[in-house]
């Protein structure tokens, strides 16, 4: 009896737990299906969080991030880009597509059994599906960033009246290469959209020749000097030149050029002369020992014996045709040096365009006489056969002239130390291959010119400076000597300008 009395009692307690059973499995059915509506925890789209939140919300998130501005930053600017504007398009159907496929796709009661025993599913990341208009981004860094945020580079600058260049600044060029990738990267990150901008650094623009001429014939009026002053300078790198003249502080044309007596910077021409007659010949010892004496001791009596070996009566004129021919048409000696005490007769009197002019003057002496233009392009053309084995000298004289032959003449002249005038303008230890020259007047020892006809050898490139200077009363030696030394140091430092 007992025992049929717990009979209902127990299957009341089964009924129970099982309807309890079925209810809670119900509402666990509503909610798994609930969350079954919604991306699983953990999901990403394109590398945004969408776990918990319906497709519309989710959409709704990615495009919110991606077609949010990046920020460029270029040097100093901070500019801010929209993805359309340079082409970037996401493909957000299919990247929901390709979500929802992960949200629905698995086993409902894998899923559900899952959901019951509490275990999170393993996270799922959709990648990005976009697309970059490559040619539009790069149209809009050419057309819009480069030209409003590049940077010229800042030439040097001479400081007025001086004989210094401030450094120039260098300029900024956007790598658009580069560019294209870096921001490509941005616009595909979702959390990273700020993108520094890498750049190329342009060198900072040399003076141009024009300042530097501006720059000359200031140190000229700065320094006083009123009487007539003619500079010439070729750039033996690239061939530019400055070629002027000032006559009491005012420019006055070269064309024709200005005649000055040569005086001792004549002695280039009896050089090159002597080795044109006997080629390799003229490096014999006592040959050499009269070179020596002539340009490094600047005496006379060794170019009158040079001379002579040219022609015993005529060789100044030798020279004379000799320049001729390598096209110095304002170059000549027409007379031995002799002595003031024992002078010699004056061979023949030249006219030259140069001393034709009757608008300046400078006195030059009938025996000898040049311009700066064709003192400069003598020696330009010695540099260019000891380099290159070319220029007029070798093509006039191939018998004779020779690059060893040429480079032996630069020796010659560099070894024609004073310490003044272009030499001192320049640094210790520069090279100079040069020849100078003034002339006193006997009765009063006077001078009124002076002259200084140079190659300069420098880190920042090689030059020819050529300077003469008249004054029609007196060319007084320490400013004008110091006037030289500047002009000199304007050029030097030209061509070696200082780094920032």
């Amino acid at each position: 009896m007992r025992n049929r009395r717990s009979i209902p009692i127990l299957r009341g307690i089964s009924i129970a737990i099982l309807s309890i059973a079925i209810v809670l499995t119900i509402i666990s059915l509503i909610g798994f299906s609930r969350q079954r509506n919604n991306y699983p925890a953990g999901m990403k789209i394109a590398g945004v969080s969408v776990g918990g939140v319906n497709p519309q919300v989710a959409s709704e998130r990615v495009l919110q991030v991606y077609s949010s501005p990046i920020e460029v930053q270029y040097g100093e600017a901070v500019i801010h880009i929209d993805p359309s504007v340079v082409g970037f398009e996401l493909d957000l159907d299919s990247m929901i597509a390709a979500a929802d496929l992960e949200r629905t796709g698995g086993s409902f009661w894998g899923g559900f059994w899952d959901y019951l025993w509490n275990r999170d599913p393993t996270p799922v990341e959709i990648p990005l599906s976009a697309t970059i208009a490559e040619d539009r981004l790069i149209a809009y860094l050419q057309n819009e960033i480069a030209p409003r945020y590049d940077e010229p580079p800042t030439p040097a600058q001479p400081v007025p009246g001086g004989t210094t260049f401030l450094p120039g600044i260098p300029g900024r060029t956007l790598d658009i290469e580069r560019a294209v990738r870096l921001i490509e990267e941005t616009l595909r990150s979702p959390t990273n959209r700020t993108v520094v901008l890498s750049f190329q650094r342009s060198a900072a623009a040399r003076p141009t020749m024009e300042n530097l001429e501006i720059l000359l014939q200031q140190n000229i009026t700065g320094a006083g000097f009123d009487g007539v002053i003619g500079l010439y300078l070729l750039d033996l790198q690239n061939g530019q030149e400055i070629h002027f003249a000032m006559d009491k502080g005012q420019p006055i044309s070269v064309n024709p050029d200005v005649s000055f007596t040569a005086s001792s910077t004549v002695k280039i021409p009896i050089m090159v002369s002597y080795f044109i007659k006997y080629g390799t010949a003229a490096l014999d010892e006592q040959s050499t020992s009269l070179i020596l004496d002539m340009i490094r001791k600047s005496e006379n009596p060794p170019a009158d014996r040079l001379m002579e070996r040219l022609d015993p009566f005529r060789g100044p004129l030798v020279v004379t045709d000799d320049m001729r021919r390598i096209g110095l048409e304002n170059t000549f000696i027409a007379g031995f040096f002799c002595s003031p005490e024992s002078p010699c007769p004056l061979l023949q009197r030249i006219t030259t365009p140069a001393n034709s002019r009757t608008d300046v003057t400078t006195d030059p002496d009938v025996f000898n006489q040049t311009t700066t233009s064709d003192a400069g392009m003598l020696l330009a053309d010695i540099y260019q056969c000891a380099t290159t084995g070319g220029g007029a000298l070798i093509a006039a004289f191939p018998d004779k002239i020779t690059s060893q032959i040429c480079q032996q003449m630069i020796n010659f002249l560099a070894l024609d130390k004073i310490g003044v005038l272009i030499e001192a303008g320049v640094p210790e230890g520069t090279q100079v291959a040069h020849k100078h020259g003034w002339i006193s007047e006997p009765s009063t020892l006077v001078i009124k010119n002076i002259s200084d006809s140079a190659i300069v050898y420098t880190p920042g490139g090689n030059y020819v400076l050529v300077i003469y200077a008249y004054h029609p009363v007196q060319t007084v030696w320490d400013p004008v000597s110091a006037l030289f030394a500047q002009l000199s140091q304007t050029v030097y430092n030209f061509y070696n300008l200082p780094t920032q």
